[in-house]
């Protein structure tokens, strides 16, 4: 029996965003470095409160504004999520996290 393991994802209190558009610009502390988030980036993103599981984000908020297959959704979704953590903009557990104490700045 296949157990899947849920991924929780939750912003990093080290980053800066604001977004423009369909798009959200990050810059992260970790080597001040800027982002652009594309529009399946940004939704993840913006999703990423730590409580909510990776499986419902995309089933939720991105196979319903993209055409695609839930599986293949979140295939990309998951390595989109390891690569925004390996940047230090999104944290990543196997269990839901606590919001984080210092608070992320997000202009409008």
């Amino acid at each position: 029996m296949k157990v899947n393991k849920k991924l929780y994802m939750a912003r990093s209190p080290r980053i800066a965003a604001r977004r423009l558009g369909e798009e959200m610009l990050v810059m992260s502390g970790q080597g001040s470095t800027l982002f652009t988030l594309n529009p399946t980036a940004t939704i993840l993103w913006q999703a990423a409160d730590g409580a909510t599981p990776l499986d419902e984000i995309v089933e939720r908020r991105i196979c319903s504004e993209f055409e695609v297959k839930p599986e293949e959704a979140l295939r990309d979704a998951e390595a989109l999520a390891a690569d925004l953590a390996k940047h230090g903009i999104l944290l990543i557990s196997d269990e839901p996290m606590p919001k984080p104490v210092a608070s992320v700045q997000e202009s409008r």
